[in-house]
């Protein structure tokens, strides 16, 4: 299953901020192990950054976020494939 997750930080983005992101990088290192897979980008706007993310199931994805909920506010949809969409019609 393919996940967006829309971010938004609970703080400004510091040197303190990167260490306690640092620590969640590499959870998301031992997550990878279970066949889940994040893309961040950072982006300008409404949102501070986007996930893309490839999980087995909704609660594979939830473990992502939960990893970060202290730092950050996020709402997570399920992306389908343009073509797996089309097929629905």
């Amino acid at each position: 299953m393919i996940f967006i997750t829309l971010i938004k930080w609970k703080k400004a983005p510091s040197k303190k901020l990167q260490a306690e992101m640092d620590k969640g990088s590499e959870m998301i290192e031992e997550l990878k192990k279970q066949g889940i897979k994040v893309n961040t980008y950072w982006t300008l706007g409404r949102y501070d950054a986007v996930w893309v993310m490839e999980a087995p199931t909704e609660k594979d994805a939830m473990k992502v976020a939960l990893v970060w909920q202290d730092i950050i506010e996020t709402e997570t949809m399920v992306a389908v494939p343009r073509e797996e969409a089309i097929k629905l019609l």
